[in-house]
C-alpha cells in the first residue's frame, strides 16, 4: 500500500522517535512516509533499521541536521525534492528535540544561556515556520470557515519543565516555556487556517519497549506516544486538543 502522505519528525532517536516513526509509517496505523531528522546519521540509521524489523516496506528517509536556521531550511528543501516523497503532501510535523541544561545560576554565562535558547527555541521557530509554509503549499490557504479541510498537524513534544522547573535549570526552563508559548500563539493564529497545533507534556520516562515497566505503569511506551500523536492528527475540526499531558500511571505529579 503506497503512503497516503508525509510526516516530518525532528528528534528521531532510539526511544520516542522510533515509536512515533513506527506508528506513523505502518500501513495499519498512519500509513505515512516519514522524513527522519536528527544530528547524527548513525542514530537515524538505527531508527530506520529498528522500524523496518516490523515493517520492511516502511518508507523512511534520513536527513542529518541540526536546529540552525540554515540547516533546517536546507533540509526542508531536500525533503521536498526527495524522490521517495514525490507527490506526497505533508500531514504531520513533529518537533521532538531533547535539550537540557543544568548549571548553578551564578556559574551560568550569558553566552551559554543564549546559545541554549537559540538551539532549542530558535530551532522550534524555524521548524514551525518551514512546516507551516509546506502545509499551505500542499493544501492551500483557504480558511476552515470557508469549507476547507484540515491542512495538517504540528506537534511540539515538551516536558514538565515548560510549566515548572527546579533549581539550576534556568536555561532549560526558559527554553521549554518559550516553545510552549510559541505553540500557543501558533494555535491561536493557525487554527482557523486549518493547521492543528499541539503542545504535549511528556512527564515520565519513555522507552521503545512494551515490557514490565510499561505494563505496571512505571514508564511510557514509545509506540503509545506514536498512537497518541496519530490520534491527535485524526481529530476533526469540531474538537482539537491543544495541550496534552502524557504520563505513565505511576508517575508522580
Amino acid at each position: 500500500m503506497p503512503p497516503s502522505g508525509l510526516a516530518i519528525l525532528i528528534g528521531a532517536g532510539p526511544n520516542t522517535g522510533t515509536g512515533i516513526a513506527r506508528i506513523l509509517s505502518h500501513p495499519s496505523h498512519g500509513n505515512l512516509a516519514v522524513a527522519l531528522l536528527a544530528r547524527r546519521s548513525e542514530a537515524l540509521d538505527d531508527v530506520v533499521s529498528t522500524v523496518r524489523k516490523t515493517d520492511p516496506n516502511a518508507v523512511l528517509e534520513s536527513f542529518p541536521t541540526n536546529t540552525s536556521k540554515t540547516s533546517l531550511e536546507k533540509v526542508f528543501g531536500d525533503i521536498k525534492a526527495h524522490q521517495s516523497f514525490t507527490d506526497l503532501k505533508l500531514q504531520i510535523a513533529i518537533y521532538s528535540i531533547k535539550h537540557s541544561s543544568k548549571k548553578p545560576f551564578l556559574e551560568e554565562t550569558y553566552e551559554d544561556f543564549t546559545e541554549s535558547l537559540e538551539t532549542y527555541v530558535g530551532g522550534a521557530f524555524t521548524f514551525a515556520q518551514e512546516s507551516v509554509k509546506r502545509f499551505f503549499a500542499d493544501h492551500g490557504e483557504t480558511l476552515l470557515a470557508e469549507g476547507a479541510p484540515k491542512k495538517g498537524t504540528l506537534i511540539f513534544t515538551g516536558t514538565l519543565g515548560a510549566l515548572r522547573c527546579s533549581a539550576q535549570f534556568a536555561a532549560y526552563g526558559a527554553g521549554r516555556a518559550s516553545v510552549r508559548q510559541l505553540a500557543q500563539t501558533l494555535a491561536r493564529e493557525m487554527s482557523e487556517r486549518g493547521i492543528h497545533v499541539v503542545h504535549t507534556i511528556a512527564n515520565g520516562g519513555i522507552e521503545d519497549a512494551d515490557g514490565e515497566a510499561q505494563k505496571t505503569g512505571k514508564k511510557m511506551s514509545a509506540d503509545a506516544v506514536g498512537e497518541t500523536y496519530l490520534f491527535l492528527h485524526n481529530q476533526k475540526p469540531c474538537l482539537w486538543t491543544h495541550e496534552l499531558d502524557m504520563r505513565p500511571a505511576c508517575e508522580k505529579f
